[in-house]
């Protein structure tokens, strides 16, 4: 059941910068994934869907609510955390926590506390201003997810943050996932985006360039293999007559995946060093889809 829908939305801020005609939707329990690269439009489409700013046409919804005319009603079940966090800077962490559970109407406080040791967040009586970069992204993700919203909106939410952290992290959106949450996570880091998310839109130029499917993505029609040769004279009898790539006595070759079985026992017949499964990627897509339809994409 589609929970958001963003429908046909801009916003044009001049000069070729915001969004235009973005148009997408997020199912309930789903993870959802807004990938692009710096200034793509990702942030913009988050401030128009928070309620943040109106949009110059279209409209969003959540769960059939306008999330602009109604923004008090949609904002009490979202979870936000923004690409560029901006506390108080004279607050301590305390106090932003208490800030936040005050405004979030939070009164049992074990998930927060349980969120901070998750994190290891220490030194709480620290002010913001003397804060690391990365103790502030923890303090954001612990007041975003301190209510255990319906929904969390998160813009790169992993930014600063250790690999350790970062690794936390993504198991705390798989266990959220898993309860039922709907969750619209942008971000350029490939690696979570594929460990956590089910759909992915593709922004550039504030345009919404596919929406991809992940489970398309890593279980497509091919797959793809590298083969070192005991010699080149094997690798050449090999690739007579086929389409493959060949380097010296390697190969790289694309095998439907209904004709792998028979592939296997095709090269069992060679004398063979190495042989391997070139394991598809988001960031391989990402980039050959860029590559390919870059005049497409800006025009």
């Amino acid at each position: 059941m589609s929970y958001i829908k963003v429908e046909h939305v801009s916003k044009d801020y001049g000069n070729q910068k915001g969004i235009f005609d973005i148009d997408f939707t997020i199912n309930q329990g789903e993870v959802f994934g807004y990938l692009g690269p710096n200034g793509a439009g990702k942030t913009t489409t988050i401030r128009n869907l928070l309620g943040f700013v109106k949009p110059d046409s279209g409209h969003i919804y959540i769960d059939g609510v306008d999330t602009w005319l109604n923004h008090h009603i949609t904002n009490s079940k979202i979870g936000y955390l923004p690409g560029e966090i901006n506390f108080p800077s004279n607050m301590n962490g305390e106090e932003v926590l208490k800030w936040n559970k005050e405004l979030k109407h939070v009164d049992d406080l074990s998930f927060q506390n349980e969120l901070i040791e998750y994190f290891e967040l220490r030194h709480l009586d620290t002010k913001v201003k003397r804060m690391s970069k990365g103790m502030k992204q923890k303090l954001g993700l612990i007041c975003a997810f301190m209510n255990n919203p319906e929904i969390l909106v998160l813009d790169e939410p992993t930014s600063g943050l250790d690999p350790l952290m970062q690794e936390r992290f993504v198991r705390l959106i798989k266990r959220f996932k898993s309860e039922g949450k709907t969750i619209l996570m942008s971000s350029h880091m490939f690696n979570e985006i594929e460990k956590t998310c089910d759909r992915v839109a593709i922004i550039k130029n504030g345009q919404i360039a596919s929406i991809l499917d992940l489970k398309d993505v890593f279980l497509g029609e091919d797959e793809v293999f590298e083969i070192e040769f005991s010699s080149e004279d094997d690798a050449r009898k090999y690739c007579k007559g086929r389409e493959v790539v060949l380097f010296g006595n390697a190969v790289k070759v694309t095998i439907k995946r209904k004709a792998v079985d028979a592939f296997l026992k095709e090269i069992g017949c060679y004398s063979v060093k190495r042989f391997s499964e070139v394991k598809n990627t988001l960031e391989d897509v990402f980039m050959n889809f860029y590559s390919n339809k870059e005049e497409t994409i800006n025009g």
